[in-house]
């Protein structure tokens, strides 16, 4: 990539940014789920209409390769936007103020995305072996994901967050949206900013599984990096939208296992065969895969829930959670 095709990406994500904070949410106020339905909708569109762009810059096989890598991390940040649920619901912060911190937490998360995304792909170009690393590390967050214990979010056992406190005056009192105060003469922070911390851990974590992945079916550095960031840019509103709704996509976290699992033998495979066999996995087909799996978990989920609905209606108030039975 030429350094003024950079230069204008990151000048429209952050034109996107400030138009966002600065004009469409200027004032703090609670989100509706219709107007978070309708941004989640530009946003999405925003992010595929951008693979017309990498078609025009870089060809075919690029664009497809953006396609894939956008739908792997947007699948994948739903877990994360359920994490943001519970972060932000324990640290009971009020809706009105809820999108200004997951603004920032977004900024953060994208500065902190790029450094891994840079890195991965220089250690990936540098050393062959971390293509079997980064392929064993998904198949195992694969498993995890999909047959692991479900592991709550306690911002009282967080690390960063005990190490963050101990350094900076804090107060349990919010004063609007702001990340700082002053309480007794002294410049202090709010619980927002606790918040902003619980959620860029959070995202370090997500992003180990994350950006291994999208290295599955992409070494380019703005394919992997233009991909995750229209991904992330339009969580805020997805958060909105999906937020109490995690009964609703039961069979998620075995979809995403799928994907995780997929992805890691793609990359397992591709340092044999392109390396022993010089033989190439189409994107194509990574795309199909990708996009299949989701449809699936998507439409059985919302099968089982309705099939719940049904039975409650008839009388049988016990339908059973994960599979639909009475």
């Amino acid at each position: 990539m030429q350094p003024w095709q950079w230069a204008l990406f990151l000048a429209l994500v952050a034109g996107l940014l400030v138009a966002d904070l600065l004009v469409v949410h200027r004032d703090a106020r609670p989100i509706s789920f219709r107007e978070a339905a309708v941004e989640s909708a530009v946003w999405i569109g925003l992010g595929l209409s951008f693979a017309l762009v990498v078609l025009w810059w870089q060809g075919g096989q690029a664009a497809g390769e953006y396609v894939t890598g956008y739908l792997i991390e947007e699948s994948l940040s739903i877990d994360n936007v359920f994490v943001w649920a519970v972060i932000l619901s324990w640290f009971a912060v009020p809706a009105a103020y809820q999108f200004r911190t997951l603004f920032w937490g977004i900024f953060g998360a994208l500065v902190l995305r790029a450094a891994f995304i840079f890195a991965g792909v220089a250690l990936i170009n540098r050393f062959d072996v971390m293509l079997l690393i980064f392929g064993f590390v998904l198949i195992y967050s694969a498993w995890k994901i999909a047959f692991g214990a479900d592991e709550s979010v306690d911002p009282d056992r967080s690390l960063a967050l005990r190490a963050v406190r101990r350094v900076v005056p804090s107060t349990t009192s919010y004063d609007g949206h702001k990340l700082f105060t002053r309480e007794n003469a002294r410049r202090v922070a709010t619980p927002l900013f606790a918040v902003l911390i619980m959620i860029e851990t959070t995202d370090l974590v997500f992003a180990v599984d994350s950006i291994p992945a999208i290295l599955a079916v992409a070494r380019e550095q703005f394919i992997v990096f233009s991909s995750n960031a229209f991904a992330i840019l339009g969580l805020r509103s997805l958060y909105f939208c999906v937020n109490g709704m995690q009964d609703r996509f039961r069979y998620l976290n075995v979809g995403l296992g799928v994907v995780l699992a997929f992805v890691g033998v793609k990359m397992l495979g591709g340092f044999f065969f392109e390396e022993w066999f010089r033989a190439h996995v189409p994107t194509w087909s990574s795309l199909a895969v990708i996009t299949a799996v989701l449809a699936v978990t998507v439409a059985l989920s919302l099968r089982a829930d309705r099939r719940d609905e049904q039975a409650r209606a008839a009388g049988h108030p016990h339908a059973d959670p994960v599979d639909g039975r009475t």
